[in-house]
Order: structure tokens, then C-alpha cells, then sequence
């Protein structure tokens, strides 16, 4: 405990010295468009899409990344300020940031551009960190919150491919049906299916390109750095949203997304935190 507590006070004591930095170059990461806008943090964050603190869970179990305001990028490779996701288990965030993460159980290494994986672990308690380093593992100022968890059981006859399902990608965000005040957060999933900056000439690796259609006009947004969420704030109006993955290589389109539908709606007046969370819609016409 006293060592997670020195870890957690030594980051954040040079969170402190990096924020104004962090704070110039956020923006380099994230999609030029007129309708793209930054997160409410207006810094990097990986975090779980999935698993909550405080989550119960039957082992093995899917544990899902996100990342916000970078993109990815597999180990061994540079493009830009991208990374790879590191999975932490019942280890704090490193008290040296400019040391590269070992090789354990405990530091799981998804260099090769993963968005998820299945844990296998025995009944207890567990933390949970989602850490980004670089091409030579050595960590960004990129991390998740500590997320604690409980296994309850662990099953024997359940595979990691059943859990998984075929390779796919998904739209995590907003719900079918969606109307949002405010700025929209779009958050892009993929199964089986490695995620690379194209800057990185990655063999057999892909990126994501959203379509929003409303009313016969067409936004097409390619995330070429490896990204895997955007903030949207478009006009009102209806949308069908549109996910596809793209190879890098061919330009193929290897997979699509169920599409979504969101209505964006209009307010007057400047909004909270709270008028612009994402709310159950009524109805939404068809886009005509």
C-alpha cells in the first residue's frame, strides 16, 4: 500500500511539471475538422471501455481499451506521438517514466496494435492500470485510473475465442437512438484486428474511417494516426453513423460496424457537465 502510495504522489508530482507541455501538444493528436473538438479533460487517457472499479467478474474475462487524444501504433514503430497499450496487474504506474516496462505477468505488452484481451485470473482482488509506451516500451504520461476489481470464480471451459467472438469491429458510442447536447463521443472498437498509424507502413495492420450521413450530405472522417475515439459536435440534426476499418496497405475495407443512429440537438445556451450527457431519444424519423 505505502508503495502505490509513493507511486501515485511521484506521477502526479510530475504530471504537474509536464501538464503545461502536455497541454501545448495535445491537439497535434487529434482529427482536423470543423466538427471535431477536444475531450472535457483536454489531455491524453487510456482507460477500460469495459470494467468499471469495483467491478465483480467470473474469470476469464474481456478487458477492452480505450485511448483518447493519441493514436496507436505497434512496438518497434514510430509515427508521430502514438503507442501500444500496456496492461498493469496488482502493479502501480512506474516511479521512472524514462525506463522502459519489463516483461511479467504483470506488464502485459499489446505491441503489436491490440485493442483487448482475456484475463485468466484466480479469485481475489486485483488493480488494474492501462498504461501507452512507445516504440522501445517506455511509457508516455498516457494511463488509465487505477481500476480495482474482484474475481468471483474462475471457469475451466470457457476459451478465450468464445469470449472474443470472430474479429469485427464495433461503435461503443453513443447508444442506437442517442440524442446528445453538446459534443458527441465517438468510440471506435476492434476484435481480432490490429490497429496501426499509417505513418508506420505496419504490414497487415488497419485504421478506422467514420461516415456521418444526414439528409443525402456525407462527412467522411479517416483516422490515419491510429485513433480510436473523436469528440463530435456537428450541427443538429439526425445522423447515421457508419464505422469502417480500412487495411493500410490496400485501402480495403475489411469490416463494418453496426450503423447508429444520434440526433444532435440544439441548445441556446451555454451548457453543464450534465445538460450534455447523452440521454435516451424518442423516436428518431428516417434520414430521408
Amino acid at each position: 500500500m505505502v508503495r502505490c502510495f509513493a507511486a501515485a504522489s511521484a506521477v502526479l508530482a510530475l504530471l504537474g511539471l509536464c501538464a503545461p507541455v502536455a497541454a501545448q501538444e495535445a491537439d497535434t493528436d487529434v482529427l482536423r475538422h470543423p466538427w471535431v473538438v477536444p475531450p472535457p479533460g483536454r489531455e491524453p487517457q487510456a482507460y477500460f471501455t469495459n470494467i468499471a472499479d469495483g467491478d465483480k467478474v467470473v474469470s476469464p474475462f474481456l478487458v477492452r481499451f480505450g485511448l483518447s487524444m493519441r493514436g496507436i501504433v505497434p512496438a518497434g514503430k514510430t509515427a508521430g506521438r502514438a503507442g501500444h497499450h500496456h496492461l498493469l496487474v496488482n502493479q502501480p504506474l512506474p516511479l521512472d517514466f524514462k525506463q522502459p516496462l519489463p516483461f511479467t505477468e504483470q506488464y502485459i505488452h499489446f505491441g503489436k496494435g491490440q485493442m483487448e484481451t482475456v484475463l485468466n485470473l484466480k479469485p481475489g482482488t486485483y488493480t488494474l492500470n492501462l498504461l501507452l509506451a512507445d516504440q522501445g516500451h517506455i511509457p508516455y504520461f498516457v494511463f488509465s485510473k487505477p481500476t480495482r476489481i474482484t474475481v468471483t470464480a474462475q471457469r475451466t471451459d470457457v476459451p478465450a475465442s468464445q469470449l472474443q467472438g470472430p474479429p469485427r469491429i464495433l461503435l461503443l458510442s453513443p447508444a442506437e437512438g442517442a440524442v446528445v447536447r453538446g459534443a458527441m463521443r465517438v468510440q471506435f472498437h476492434a476484435v481480432g484486428f490490429n490497429i496501426a498509424h499509417v505513418g508506420a507502413n505496419v504490414a497487415e495492420s488497419n485504421h478506422f474511417r467514420l461516415t456521418a450521413e444526414t439528409r443525402g450530405k456525407r462527412e467522411v472522417l479517416e483516422f490515419r494516426e491510429g485513433q480510436t475515439e473523436v469528440w463530435l459536435e456537428p450541427p443538429a440534426g439526425d445522423y447515421l453513423l457508419r464505422l469502417d476499418l480500412v487495411n493500410n496497405g490496400s485501402s480495403q475495407v475489411l469490416a463494418t460496424a453496426a450503423p447508429v443512429r444520434v440526433r444532435m440537438d440544439a441548445f441556446a445556451v451555454a451548457a453543464t457537465p450534465a445538460d450534455k450527457a447523452v440521454a435516451k431519444a424518442p423516436a428518431i424519423a428516417p434520414l430521408r
